[in-house]
């Protein structure tokens, strides 16, 4: 068996200094008493809290405050398998938008509930100031005739009237599903197209890097390939953007700048209102990576996007009313409205669009003190980023409070969040020992699949290196072995299945009906049947901590010679040794039908810009040689390589989330013919790997 990496031991980088302060220990207190229970630890809670689902998700509900119109006559079936979806709070009625724009614990109508930032400027939005532009932006769509189960589209950055259209649209009881501008015109059509959105909302241009990018030809583009649209609405996201009206028309509708398509609601008092929709009445969709086919619709429902949300956000982020709560997103991946519901908790959400690395820093630098400075300015409490953000400060070596510009304390950050990706060990420690001393640092894994997350930060728990802290509670999170065996108490890397049903489970796929039920089917219960979800992740469970490690997509996994290992595992001992002369790599497992007898590991490295200036040089012997090395020093000597090569063209395929995509390149050097989805952002370099797999 291949040795376990002495980074998954548990060393321990943080312990909270008053975990009884916490929502999190206060909730388990209050579950002990009314249940009779000795709960000693958060695994206690944990457990009590998968083996009692109905109750657990009750006490959710009301220890968070939600707000229903009727209520539930029953939580959850006793019986009830994780597919066919089951359904909870049966019975109740109640509106998304209004959990968000009336929180308990309100901190008041004047209170700033929404911080707009860009690279140049800032906006401070009101609960009162929200309020009054969800009403006006509702009102504007009901007068054109849209109603409960219309689709709505956006085509817009991060900002504030992305949250106003989205909450607008909920309040409705229409689906929201958006799409960032710096999208291909290919991946937004092929993923509205399957939805037909009567309404797209989209900005005039974008402001990234200090460059300001026009939208006008991609939305003229857009709209020609979408004749469901009946209106397209123009955000003056830059001011100084000029965009054509006549040039993004609908085929036959209408097309309008923002500011007029509200303008009689605006000057209408009529209020808003909160349509009463069914606990599971659909809210969001959002798409599968879709990276070697079309996406598929994912369709989120409101409870269990509000109930999860609100759990992660109160007990697991032990995020407060006025708390300030930002997340470094775009408006396609599923943190932003992970981001947006952090409103229904009463905290204040700051919403981001430009680029993490501006404004550069005043004495000529490259920028990497921009968000430590955002996050000093705006008092931010909880900074949420990707995994490759914390690399990259990691690998340029920043030191907020030390810096030679103007250093910045950071007095008011107590978590920050990583996602995307797994995050490196050294990582773990870099954060600790150079960006900040103090805080919770919750590296956390879920999905667009669920809207939310699986592995979650914990505030009553130590960070040991490598690890995610805890798995969320209702969450019954195990590692299986692919016979369907739990592993999780062996220590040994499985696959991420959930055995409990959980709300925020999708209330189905696009379309509704056989269609969307079979890909719903296939998408998680084709492994391991219907009471258990397969989730495509590879991990390991430390049983002596809880604490989960996350080794990469298992249908990435890799397998020579029968070892099983992730390809996270390769990338932080390159990440710890090699930073300096590698940004990037892409680890691959490729056996070819009737050529290969086994699996033969495929490392790809993206070498540094300074590496490449000349043109892309070959792989040298002296860097295989010490990466082979180190590989077989950190890991075993089953982990190395068998091929090492510089990615083609020095680039790496990557969705438009930032995410490596494995699977694709997998395909192409397993020599099966794919067609790849608009998905890769960088679509193109793929044509590279698709060369080295026909000479390699």
């Amino acid at each position: 068996m291949p040795s376990i990496s002495e980074d998954v031991q548990a060393v321990e980088l943080w312990r909270p200094s008053a975990p009884e302060k916490t929502e999190m220990f206060k909730f388990k207190n209050y579950i002990a008493q009314k249940y009779n229970l000795k709960l000693e630890n958060y695994d206690d809670l944990w457990q009590w809290s998968i083996s009692h689902p109905a109750d657990f998700w009750e006490e959710v509900w009301h220890h968070t405050g939600v707000i229903a119109h009727t209520p539930y006559s029953k939580v959850l079936e006793s019986d009830s398998l994780l597919f066919p979806r089951p359904h909870f709070f049966e019975g109740s009625r109640l509106n998304f938008a209004e959990n968000l724009l009336f929180p308990q614990n309100c901190p008041g109508d004047e209170a700033i509930a929404i911080i707009g930032a860009t690279e140049a400027d800032r906006e401070f939005v009101s609960w009162k100031e929200l309020r009054e532009r969800v009403r006006v932006c509702s009102n504007a769509m009901r007068q054109r005739g849209i109603t409960v189960g219309d689709r709505i589209g956006g085509f817009v950055g991060n900002h504030v009237d992305a949250v106003v259209i989205m909450l607008a649209t909920a309040s409705i009881g229409a689906l929201w599903t958006s799409i960032s501008p710096d999208t291909g015109v290919h991946a937004v059509v092929e993923r509205l197209r399957q939805v037909q959105p009567r309404i797209l909302f989209a900005d005039n241009a974008s402001l990234y890097n200090g460059k300001v990018h026009g939208t006008e030809s991609k939305v003229a583009e857009i709209v020609r390939e979408l004749p469901c649209l009946e209106h397209v609405v123009i955000l003056e996201a830059i001011a100084s953007a000029e965009l054509n009206l006549d040039n993004v028309k609908p085929q036959s509708g209408i097309v309008a700048w923002f500011n007029d398509f509200v303008h009689e609601a605006r000057n209408s008092t009529t209020p808003l209102k909160f349509e009463s929709l069914d606990a599971d009445h659909p809210v969001f969709i959002l798409y599968s990576s879709g990276t070697t086919g079309a996406p598929k619709p994912i369709v989120h429902g409101a409870i269990g996007t509000l109930l999860q949300h609100k759990k992660e956000h109160v007990l697991h982020g032990d995020i407060k009313p006025s708390d300030r709560l930002f997340y470094y997103t775009t408006t396609t991946w599923m943190m932003w409205h992970w981001l947006v519901s952090a409103l229904a908790s009463g905290a204040t959400i700051v919403v981001y669009d430009g680029s993490p690395f501006r404004p550069f820093d005043i004495e000529g630098g490259k920028g990497e003190m921009a968000m430590a400075r955002l996050i000093e300015e705006l008092e931010i409490t909880h900074f949420g980023t990707s995994a490759k953000y914390l690399s990259m400060i990691e690998q340029a070596s920043l030191n907020p409070r030390k810096h030679p510009n103007r250093p910045v304390q950071l007095e008011k950050l107590r978590a920050i969040f990583s996602t995307a990706a797994p995050l490196a060990p050294s990582t773990f420690e870099y954060i600790y020992s150079s960006f900040h001393p103090n805080v919770m640092l919750g590296s956390i894994t879920g999905g667009t699949d669920i809207i939310s997350l699986f592995g979650a930060s914990c505030p009553i728990l130590p960070v040991y290196r490598g690890e995610i802290q805890s798995r969320g509670l209702g969450m019954a999170v195990a590692a299986y072995d692919y016979a369907g065996n739990d592993i999780t108490q062996s220590n040994e890397p499985g696959d991420l299945v959930c055995t409990v049903p959980f709300p925020a489970q999708p209330v189905m796929f696009w379309p509704p009906g056989p269609e969307g039920e079979a890909k719903y089917r296939k998408s998680y219960f084709d492994v391991f049947g219907p009471s258990v979800w397969h989730h495509g992740d590879f991990i390991r469970i430390n049983p002596d901590t809880g604490g989960l490690t996350m080794l990469g997509r298992s249908d990435g996994v890799l397998k020579p010679a029968g070892v099983r290992f992730g390809s996270a595992e390769i990338y932080n001992v390159l990440l710890k040794h090699f930073s300096q002369e590698i940004e990037d790599s892409l680890c691959i497992g490729r056996r070819r039908e009737g050529i290969d007898t086994d699996e033969t590991v495929v490392l790809f490295v993206k070498l540094v810009p300074e590496a490449v200036q000349g043109g892309i040089p070959p792989m040298s012997q002296d860097l295989t040689a010490r990466i082979q090395a180190a590989i077989r020093k950190e890991l075993s000597a089953r982990h190395v390589p068998g091929i090492i090569d510089v990615c083609p063209g020095n680039e790496i395929p990557l969705t438009s989330n930032g995410k490596k995509v494995e699977n694709a390149v997998k395909q192409i050097l397993c020599g099966l013919n794919i067609k790849t989805s608009a998905s890769v952002a960088n679509a193109g370099c793929l044509d590279g790997y698709r060369k080295w797999a026909a000479e390699n």
